[in-house]
């Protein structure tokens, strides 16, 4: 981290189709060596693969999935006088909905199927009906944050 500057934070465009922030950052995490449109197209198609199984407007469907997935906790590691503590700490609303986009997508990619569209879908699908690898990931992480509440007078 730069003891000088603080980074500017980047303005998150909308999606072109479905006019939303949410898609468009889900599209930036798909994202691989800069076909982003490829990346869109994988989003666009698991959006309709999401409208077809659950006959619910998609991005509701992807809001929900979202909210579910967003942890309110976290572990920090800090280090205090030589010994390292995993200490919890809140997770601010932008950090929260980047890490759900973020295990999202990662579960997606480890999961078999046909095409990244269809497991993306499935994923989004299986974090908004509270279950899947998603899901797992966030309670593991309130479970940690659980554990470790004798550290949180070492919060900074």
């Amino acid at each position: 981290m730069s003891r000088r500057n603080k980074s500017k934070k980047r303005l998150i465009q909308k999606d072109p189709v479905h006019e939303s922030k949410l898609v468009s950052m889900l599209t930036a995490r798909i994202l691989k060596s800069g076909k982003k449109g490829l990346a869109y197209k994988i989003v666009y198609e698991a959006l309709d693969i999401i409208n077809k199984k659950t006959s619910h407007d998609s991005l509701e469907i992807l809001e929900k999935a979202i909210r579910n997935a967003t942890p309110l906790v976290e572990v920090k590691s800090r280090r205090i006088g030589g010994s390292t503590y995993q200490v919890p700490m809140e997770v601010r609303a932008y950090r929260g909905t980047n890490l759900a986009l973020r295990w999202i997508t990662m579960f997606a990619h480890t999961r078999s199927g046909r095409s990244m569209a269809f497991r993306l879908a499935n994923e989004i699908i299986d974090a908004s009906n509270e279950s899947g690898n998603t899901i797992r990931k966030r309670e593991e992480t309130h479970r940690m944050a659980e554990a470790n509440k004798a550290f949180a007078h070492y919060r900074y």
